[in-house]
Parts: C-alpha cells; sequence; structure tokens
C-alpha cells in the first residue's frame, strides 16, 4: 500500500457518521478526515471537535470543491445518496456510501452510470462481509470445505425497534435491515437469488404499523443453484442484538454465533449462564467497520477493484423490493419481476 495519506470528506454526522469519522481519524493510520458536513450544524461541529476535523463544510458542494480531498464518506439519509454520488464522481472524488444506494432502481442505474463513467473508486457500506466470523463462513463455503450447501438460515434481531419517524423515512424493513442478510446470503452462499417469499407482520410496535413498516419478517430464498436459505428478522429481541448463521452442506455444516464481552460462562447448582451479547452494531461489529474502510483505502492507493461494488447496492435493493411485493401480493416473487 501507498505510504500517502488519503484524505476524506463526511457526509453526515449521524451515527454511522460518527462511526466512520472516528474509524478514519484515530484507527487507519493512512487516513485522515478533513472535512465534515451535515444540516445539523450542532452535529457536524460536536464531531469535527471530536475527531480534530478542520473544516465543517456548508454544504456538500463545498466538499466536492476542495482539490484536497481524495474521498467522500456518504452517511447522509437514503433519499440523498444517488444524487451525492452523482455529484462525487462529478467531482473526482472516490466514493464510500452508506447502504441503500436509493429505493428507486432508476436513480441507482443514474448514479451507478456516472460512477462508471468517472472512473472513480465506489464501495457500498455492506461492513458484515468484513466480521471475521462470517468471513469464515464464506471462506468455509468457498473452499468447497462443507461440501455442496443446500441450507442458509440467517438469525438477525436488533435489541429495539426504530422510531416510527425513521421508519417513515428508512424505505422500511426490507431496505433498512433485511438488505444487510440479502447481501450476507449472496456472499456467503456464493450464488444468486431467482426466486423470495415474505412471511411478516407487525407483532412488536404497533406504531411501526402505522407508519406503513412491519418489525417482523421470515424471508426465503431460493437461488439458482438450488439451495434454500431463510432470513428471520426482528425489530426488538429483549437479551440483545441477535446475529447468528447457519450453513448446512453435503459434508458438514458451518455456524457462528454471537459476540459477547467475554468468554466466561458460569455453571451453579442452579443454572448455567453467560452475559448478555454486545448490544448493538456498533459493538458488535465495531472491527468489521475499520476492516471495511481500511480495504477501501487499499483500493484507491494500490488501484484495484473495490471489494464490494456498486453493482452489489443495487442488486440488494432489487431484493428488498421483491421481498416487499412478495408480501404485498402474498406470492413468491422472481427477481427478474422488478430487477428492472
Amino acid at each position: 500500500m501507498s505510504a500517502r495519506k488519503l484524505q476524506f470528506g463526511i457526509i453526515g454526522a449521524g451515527r454511522i457518521g460518527r462511526v466512520h469519522a472516528e474509524t478514519l481519524s484515530f484507527r487507519l493510520p493512512h487516513t485522515s478526515v478533513r472535512a465534515i458536513a451535515d444540516t445539523d450544524c450542532k452535529a457536524a461541529r460536536s464531531l469535527a471537535e471530536r475527531c480534530n476535523i478542520a473544516i465543517i463544510a456548508e454544504s456538500a458542494e463545498q466538499m466536492m470543491a476542495d482539490p484536497a480531498i481524495d474521498a467522500i464518506v456518504i452517511c447522509s439519509p437514503t433519499g440523498t445518496h444517488a444524487d451525492l454520488m452523482v455529484k462525487a464522481a462529478q467531482a473526482g472524488k472516490h466514493i464510500f456510501c452508506e447502504k441503500p444506494i436509493s429505493l428507486c432502481l432508476e436513480s441507482i442505474d443514474r448514479a451507478l452510470k456516472v460512477v462508471d463513467a468517472s472512473g472513480v473508486c465506489l464501495q457500498i457500506g455492506f461492513n458484515r462481509r468484513f466480521d471475521s466470523n462470517f468471513r469464515r463462513v464464506h471462506d468455509a463455503v468457498a473452499s468447497g470445505e462443507i461440501g455442496v450447501p443446500s441450507l442458509m438460515h440467517i438469525i438477525s434481531r436488533d435489541p429495539e425497534p426504530p422510531s416510527a419517524a425513521y421508519v417513515r423515512t428508512s424505505g422500511g424493513i426490507f431496505m433498512d435491515m433485511t438488505i444487510h442478510d440479502f447481501d450476507m446470503a449472496r456472499f456467503l452462499m456464493g450464488d444468486e437469488v431467482e426466486e423470495i417469499y415474505t412471511a411478516a407482520g407487525v407483532m412488536i410496535d404497533p406504531e411501526i404499523g402505522k407508519a406503513g413498516d412491519l418489525d417482523t419478517a421470515v424471508v426465503v430464498l431460493r437461488f439458482r443453484g438450488g439451495a434454500i436459505a431463510t432470513i428471520d428478522n426482528s425489530r426488538k429481541a429483549a437479551y440483545g442484538y441477535d446475529q447468528r448463521v447457519e450453513i448446512l452442506g453435503s459434508l458438514g455444516k458451518i455456524e457462528t454465533e454471537n459476540r459477547y464481552p467475554n468468554q466466561a460462562c458460569i455453571s451453579t447448582a442452579k443454572n448455567v449462564f453467560r452475559d448478555l451479547p454486545l448490544n448493538f452494531f456498533m459493538d458488535r461489529y465495531e472491527q468489521s467497520f475499520v476492516a471495511e474502510l481500511d480495504s477501501f483505502a487499499a483500493a484507491i492507493l494500490d488501484g484495484h477493484a473495490t471489494a464490494v461494488p456498486g453493482s452489489d447496492g443495487r442488486i440488494t435493493t432489487v431484493m428488498a423490493l421483491a421481498a416487499r411485493k412478495s408480501y404485498d401480493e402474498r406470492r413468491p416473487v422472481r427477481i427478474e419481476e422488478v430487477s428492472g
């Protein structure tokens, strides 16, 4: 990797923006954050002070025009992603964009066309690919260690549901939450999905239902190679953040458990117990956030392809649209029905 230090601009000083700012400022020696922008001036100022960021940009355009900035990290609300990608590409800035690129395939296609023509690097923020547990599952399947995979089960449950206000702008559970699991299913199985069936409901928070969304879902995926996967989502697990995977193959299986603050297990005459799992994604996936940005920086500095290109962002949005269509129409939906 080159010894040059990359200069980043971050758009969005919310929860994930803070994670990325701290990673780029403190955890990667070859990166630095030069500018931060957010419509919430107080949040931008607070993050700038926390991470020693020199410039609080008044607009994304000001950041794009700064010749010292090499790459833009887009952490703003989903509805802004595609337009910001276009502006960054036109300004010659490399792009790291949080998922999803857009809720609209036409917007995604327009943005990806501009990015491709510009020649800049683009990476989509599917950080779970960089988690060491899930990477081991991927490698076991890819190497044939467990034979030919036939069944996969992904469990992804949040400790608390989001607010109804957040739900109304997030695109819903399949775009906001399950989209990570759609990416993991493709990544771990090494195959593409051809059909999706969804069973779902509102079982946790009636306000989520009033906002037009769901909070509990099981999604069945059928892969081109014949394997079947289930994704089990819930917006609330009382015991904490639940993130597990199991794949059954012809020669055996591989599974991952949750991550815990420690590995201690206490046994007494009455019970056997351990501490609760790490409570949310910032803790559970702390190292994967570092690894994904390290990978992105390496792609820029060394001139190779990014690990999660824009096409991966598009297909997971297609899968999310298919999952919602399946729920609405109470039938299996083939990917080509919504792929455009």
